[in-house]
């Protein structure tokens, strides 16, 4: 009954962060920080960032990955299942049944209270980096490296080059970073190597056997399962990224239109969630699939796949390597670069794409406040400022 008291918590907290998670993978890392590591404490700050820099590292959605972590340390298997379930569904239920009754609605119509959630999610994030910031770059040093990172990635912005950078802060880290005291050290998760490994092989076999498959065997399932698995799996730098692969592998097979695919992006970026879940809108309007329901529900776990199967693969030995003293000292320089990166991410694309006005301004000015000095629950304030955006943009 204990454990069942347990999942049934890792689904509600996941579902909740599903229906109020708006503005993108950033904020998405945002609003986990104030509900698991702030208000729940499930997991420290420290390890909280250990873990946002394995995701950074791993192909696929960093949100939902780091989403899928927490609930495996707190549940196992089943409580990483509960937890991306509870933060997918509410995202994915929209993008299908958006896709399914298309012709009766037009997202133009509601444009005011969508700016107000890119709004509000500016102050969300603002909140996030500024308590990270707090506990990760406490010293000179670390919020150099953290500067550093954050304006070489707003001159040049790249997956490829985040990945470096976290590369570079950790040789930092080892070589020049010194704490006055230990390291926080809070276990994430202390599943079995054998286990992790089998997950990795898995997810190494499906990668590789699909394709070879999706030629033998005539079947419309398995050819979603191919190309949105495959999308999935080689998606390094957040959800946006794999845009173009999935439109590689729909648009020109016949099985979306280029004006449906535009559409369904459209209404992913204004409701809460995994970018990821716009797969679910591609297989609710497939032309190859008689029932939405079913090709939906098939692309959707297709494109998780693989981010679910490195998570769990990779953690066993993460784990076991922040163990070690080395690794511990480049996690200073990692989690400082960590703090750039979501700094540069913070104006790009997170301001840049909601503040164009004073009023927008105001908003996330006063948002912050409710957010930072008044402690208001986060689902509170983006519930107030769409409904106060509604009267100030119309």
């Amino acid at each position: 009954m204990k454990y069942f008291n347990k999942l049934l918590q890792i689904f509600l907290t996941a579902l909740k962060l599903g229906f109020t998670s708006f503005g993108g993978p950033i904020a998405h890392l945002s609003y986990f920080h104030d509900e698991y590591v702030t208000k729940k404490k499930w997991i420290s700050a420290h390890a909280y960032a250990d873990l946002v820099a394995l995701c950074q590292f791993l192909p696929g959605p960093a949100s939902s990955q780091v989403g899928m972590a927490i609930g495996l340390s707190r549940g196992g298997i089943l409580g990483a299942i509960l937890s991306w379930i509870g933060f997918t569904l509410p995202s994915a239920l929209i993008l299908i049944l958006f896709g399914l009754g298309l012709s009766t609605i037009d997202i133009t119509n509601h444009k005011h209270w969508l700016h107000g959630l890119k709004v509000v999610a500016v102050a969300v994030v603002a909140q996030a980096i500024l308590g990270m910031g707090k506990k990760l770059c406490p010293d000179k040093e670390r919020l150099t490296v953290s500067i550093l990172t954050s304006v070489i990635l707003l001159f040049f912005s790249s997956a490829i080059l985040q990945i470096t950078l976290l590369v570079i802060s950790g040789l930092i880290g080892v070589y020049f970073l010194k704490s006055k005291e230990d390291l926080p050290h809070d276990s994430i998760h202390n599943g079995k190597k054998s286990i992790g490994f089998l997950f990795l092989i898995l997810f190494f076999v499906l990668l590789f056997l699909l394709p070879v498959l999706r030629n033998f065997v005539n079947l419309t399932e398995v050819q979603y399962v191919d190309s949105f698995y495959r999308a999935g799996a080689l998606v390094f730098g957040g959800g946006h990224v794999v845009l173009p692969l999935l439109q590689a592998e729909v648009v020109p097979t016949g099985w979306v239109s280029n004006d449906l695919f535009m559409a369904g992006y459209g209404m992913s970026n204004a409701i809460p969630g995994p970018l990821f879940a716009f797969s679910s809108f591609l297989g609710a309007v497939s032309t190859a699939n008689p029932n939405g329901w079913t090709g939906a529900i098939v692309c959707l776990v297709a494109a998780f796949l693989p981010s679910f199967l490195l998570i769990i693969g990779a953690l066993p030995f993460w784990e076991q390597m922040r163990k070690n003293k080395w690794i511990r000292k480049a996690m200073l320089g990692i989690n400082a670069s960590v703090v750039g990166i979501l700094l540069a991410a913070f104006y790009n694309p997170v301001w840049t794409s909601a503040v164009f006005s004073p009023k927008d301004f105001a908003l996330v000015i006063v948002g912050f406040l409710l957010l930072e000095f008044w402690k208001l629950p986060s689902w509170l304030v983006v519930i107030a400022t769409v409904a106060v955006s509604f009267f100030v943009y119309l």
